[in-house]
């Protein structure tokens, strides 16, 4: 492009959305920039502004010589324009929705007569006069994109539109407005006249079975060339953008039930022909899924329509429309079932479907149906109600009438129920603070309105109600009862009913326990074991609750503690910090594991340090499930503590072994391996197996993959052969010979086999992970009745020999080894070396077809789906044979013959023995089309014709004859011949195993 035209170019792109002059389209025509103007994230003028613009230009009336006002000229500047427009429409991939929001109904009457004139449909023809099946693809898709507009706009029409007030408009303005409107008015007049033959081609197209393409920019560029210009490709059935058979059916599904629904206004028979379209609609949706980009359906007015279908035709056989609430509900009440109704609210409370408006229509109409003399109505009017007034204070709105009416006689079941609807509305856990103070507020509330203390002590005792009450709360609400009414007679300090109702101690001490083992608050701990000990002294409440743990390493330093309220708060913050840990609560966790560490620094610095190592793992915990899962590294202080862990000295100190454990993990998925080979301790290494086996790690990965890697590799492998060595053991049997016992799990090594797995299982490093899979490999691969090997990353740095193979198990290698691969690729799937090593597990164990989808994801993922070349290190010759192994074993003989094209070398003579199996399960000569090696294709051609198959050696001669094939032709042009093949056979290989 010149500087002159990059400039225009430029100063036309910056302009601001006004109605273009003609040389612009001339311009973006002639300079061909359409295309890159419409590639920009926000072009202005936007793509819609420009098919107005378009077509405005291109059928503005022309003047004669004696100034006669003449139809648009036919020429080739408005031929242009008009294709521009179309070419437009492409971008947008022809989608209705946007161009209805942007086009008005002239224009896009417009646009899509067209595309009609575009695709080459007669125009005095009546659509529902042609057969679809028969016409090109393109066709068929123009005329179906005419009519879903037609019945689209036809629908539309029918529903009110609300004025847009705007100031008082000129003249000229109003005249275009009326003009447009008339115009519009004219158009739909004839949409509606031909909305049954419109019908009538939606109908026919749903019987089509077979998916459609639609015009893109590039084959309107074809049909704008000359004619003796174009080679054919607009009609073949792959030009075009493809829309998929099952997307096609699921617009006109959804479209013609808009239509008949509508239409069930003035009949109402054609209700149940919409539900039924509707239906297929959902099922289609389910099929597409939500990735598809051209099938757009407003899932929710879908389900707005189900809703009222499910009631204007309701049928007893359509799951998915009685599945709603809406139609539960209008089938509660028309069948008098409404304890279901009631269910039905109750959740509604949790999930919040239903409106507002619509909860109280329903309790208005249960309130008629009382007053009509239904008094078992009354209570289901009440539980109605309440749910409602919970919702209306879980949402900020005030109490209702009809609750304040409702409760003027409250009862213990009426109490009952309003506390179930409020516990189950209101999920603590999740609930934010404002909602957890607008239910205690309400509750609080209650309280002051009723007079029957026992009433009031049902409230007050409920755990919802203590749990949302703070202590200055519950006293000030005390102090407001007794200001109300001097017949109160209250406590002297606040318990958990705040009223001296007569009680047992007992009673007291169950409620004091009760609150005891729910409370993760500290200080609220504190003083319920304050509260416990001034009750009774003899009382151990560390063993309230048989849930409360702590290690016994722990256990014995703790209850060694003198002081008997000091031991039972030390303990019980313990257990609940570590529960809290275990279950992912890490905030309640730190809390009070940090009250804890405050208590025992003023008497006990062995316990301080007790405190700090769990504090120290809780951290990790914290930083592994959440910053860490991202790949965030661990701020430097962490990684300072956990050092100074490893090099703790403290003697008499209680340790943890997972702490040690979970430490190193740590650093190995840190890539601390610097530290562990060279700084830690070596006492340390000597005394704890995870850091020896730890350092053992750092420092093969550390080296890797240079030749000082197998010297470090030799101390891991024996360590890991001693873990996975049996012992045994003699026994003398009855008749006096002597029998040989192994005893799997006992171990002379560092750790049992099933503590180096649960070790394994929390390292995420790739490269340590590698290092272990290729070990375990390499040790599975010794064996001397190993048919097939296994090939992993790394396998020659180990050594190839053991001194004594029977001292090793195995069987207890192979399923450590199976179970490691499993977990590696659930930290990343998508690694190809981790994945090959699966698949040769599969191919060793005889799982053919599994084995084929492990080799097939094995490229797919380091090649983009096959989109680009295989590196020749993942699919060597080995894993290609392994593949036709598995292809021939399964009976895919013709995807033997083709594999063999993927050797370095083309084996000719398994191919030509695969060919020759005439009891094939693979789709035979449809993979005639993935073969680029003319001599196993000339081959096909003479086996076909010594057979008698004529028409499959018309395929295999069919193949041969593409030019892209010929001999003479330059290497490049065959390597990518082969190299297209290639990828078109192995997607179709993914369809079929993954």
């Amino acid at each position: 492009m010149s500087v002159e035209a990059a400039d225009r170019e430029a100063a036309i792109c910056s302009r601001p959305c006004t109605p273009p002059q003609t040389s612009w389209f001339e311009f973006l025509l002639e300079e061909s920039l359409l295309e890159k103007h419409l590639q920009k994230s926000s072009p202005d003028p936007p793509p819609v502004m420009l098919i107005v613009q378009f077509l405005e230009q291109a059928s503005k009336p022309s003047v004669n010589e004696q100034n006669q006002v003449q139809p648009p000229a036919d020429n080739k500047r408005n031929r242009t324009l008009k294709l521009l427009a179309l070419k437009v429409a492409a971008h947008l991939k022809w989608d209705l929705d946007t161009l209805e929001k942007s086009l008005s109904v002239p224009v896009l009457n417009m646009l899509l007569n067209e595309l009609l004139c575009a695709s080459k449909v007669p125009p005095s023809t009546k659509h529902a006069d042609m057969d679809l099946s028969s016409l090109p693809p393109t066709t068929a898709m123009a005329i179906l994109l005419y009519n879903r507009w037609a019945v689209r706009t036809i629908v539309q029409s029918s529903f009110p539109v609300k004025q847009v007030k705007t100031g008082p408009p000129q003249l000229s303005v109003l005249n275009q407005i009326q003009q447009e409107k008339e115009l519009t008015e004219s158009i739909l007049k004839v949409l509606k006249e031909q909305t049954e033959d419109s019908i009538l081609v939606l109908e026919a197209a749903l019987k089509l079975k077979k998916d459609l393409y639609v015009h893109t920019m590039r084959t309107l560029d074809f049909l704008a060339m000359e004619p003796g210009m174009v080679n054919g490709e607009t009609e073949n059935s792959t030009a075009g953008l493809k829309i998929s058979s099952d997307e096609i059916q699921c617009q006109v599904c959804y479209d013609l039930g808009a239509v008949y629904f509508q239409q069930g206004a003035t009949n109402v028979d054609v209700y149940a022909k919409a539900r039924d379209y509707f239906l297929r609609t959902k099922e289609l949706i389910l099929k597409i899924g939500t990735v598809s980009v051209h099938c757009k359906i407003d899932e929710k007015r879908l389900a707005g329509y189900c809703q009222a279908c499910g009631v204007l035709a309701p049928s007893s056989d359509i799951a998915s429309l009685q599945s709603t609430p809406y139609s539960q509900i209008h089938n509660s009440m028309r069948s008098g079932n409404f304890q279901d109704l009631v269910k039905i609210f109750l959740e509604d409370n949790v999930t919040h479907t239903l409106p507002d408006q619509y909860r109280q229509s329903v309790l208005r109409e249960l309130f008629q149906k009382a007053q009509q003399g239904n008094d078992a109505l009354a209570e289901v009017c009440f539980k109605v109600c309440a749910c409602n007034t919970v919702c209306d204070i879980l949402q900020g709105r005030p109490i209702s009438v009809p609750f304040n009416q409702l409760f003027l006689r409250p009862s213990k079941e009426k109490i009952d129920f309003l506390l179930e609807v409020c516990s189950r509305s209101l999920k603590l856990d999740q609930a934010s603070d404002s909602l957890k103070k607008a239910m205690a507020a309400f509750l609080k509330n209650l309280c002051l309105g009723l007079e029957d203390l026992q009433f009031v002590f049902m409230i007050s005792s409920h755990e919802l109600f203590i749990t949302l009450l703070t202590e200055d709360e519950q006293k000030l609400l005390v102090d407001q009862m007794r200001k109300r009414s001097p017949r109160v007679s209250l406590a002297t300090k606040p318990v958990t009913s705040f009223y001296d109702i007569p009680a047992s101690a007992s009673v007291n001490i169950g409620q004091l326990e009760h609150q005891l083992i729910l409370s993760v608050d500290p200080w609220r701990i504190r003083q319920i074991l304050i509260e416990l000990h001034g009750m009774t002294s003899e009382r151990q409440c560390w063993t309230v609750s048989s849930k409360w743990e702590v290690p016994t390493i722990y256990g014995s330093v703790i209850l060694g503690i003198k002081d008997g309220l000091t031991k039972d708060l030390v303990y019980i913050l313990m257990a609940k910090g570590l529960h809290c840990s275990s279950v992912k609560d890490f905030a309640h966790a730190k809390q009070l594991f940090a009250a804890c560490l405050e208590l025992v620094t003023e008497f006990s610095p062995k316990l301080r340090q007790v405190m700090l190592n769990e504090m120290l793992l809780l951290d990790i915990y914290t930083h592994e499930a959440g910053p860490g899962q991202s790949g965030e590294r661990p701020p430097p202080e962490l990684i300072s503590r956990v050092r100074g862990y490893l090099e703790m000295r403290l003697p008499d100190i209680p340790l943890r072994q997972i702490v040690a454990e979970e430490c190193v993990a740590f650093m190995l998925n840190w890539r601390e391996n610097e530290y562990l080979t060279l700084q830690v301790p070596a006492s340390l290494v000597q005394n704890n197996p995870y850091v020896k086996l730890g350092q053992l790690l750092a420092a093969t990965c550390k080296e890797l993959p240079g030749p000082e890697s197998r010297r470090t590799a030799k101390d891991l492998w024996e360590v890991v052969v001693q873990i996975c060595s049996v012992s045994s053991q003699h026994k003398r049997v009855n008749d006096g010979r002597i029998s040989l016992i192994k005893q799997r799990e006992c171990t002379l090594g560092l750790m049992y086999r099933s503590e180096l797995l649960a070790f394994i299982k929390k390292l995420r490093e790739p490269l340590v992970l590698t290092t272990l899979l290729s070990l375990f490999v390499k040790l599975h691969n010794v064996r001397e009745d190993i048919v097939n090997d296994i090939t992993a990353e790394h396998i020659s740095i180990w050594p190839s020999s053991i001194p004594n193979l029977q001292s090793v198990d195995f069987e207890a290698v192979a399923v450590t080894m199976k179970e490691l691969v499993n977990y590696a690729l659930t930290i990343n799937p998508s690694n190809h070396s981790w994945l090959i090593i699966q698949a040769d597990i599969y191919f060793a164990t005889n799982q053919y077809s599994a084995a084929l989808h492990y080799y097939l994801q094995a490229g797919a993922v380091c090649s983009d789906f096959f989109n680009k070349t295989i590196p020749p290190d993942v699919y060597t010759d080995q894993v290609i044979k392994r593949m036709i192994k598995c292809c021939s074993l399964l009976n895919c003989h013709t995807q033997v013959a083709i594999l063999c094209q993927f050797l370095r070398e083309i084996d000719y003579k398994t191919a030509f023995k695969a060919l020759q199996e005439q009891n094939s399960h693979d789709a035979m000569d449809s993979y005639y089309d993935y073969i680029w090696d003319v001599t196993i294709l000339e081959y096909l051609t003479y086996l076909h014709h010594k057979r008698g198959e004529t028409d499959k050696r018309q395929i295999a001669i069919k193949a041969i004859g593409q030019t892209e094939l010929n001999a003479n032709n330059p290497e490049e042009v065959l390597q990518f011949a082969a190299q297209r093949r290639k990828k078109k056979f192995l997607q179709a290989m993914a369809k079929l195993y993954f």
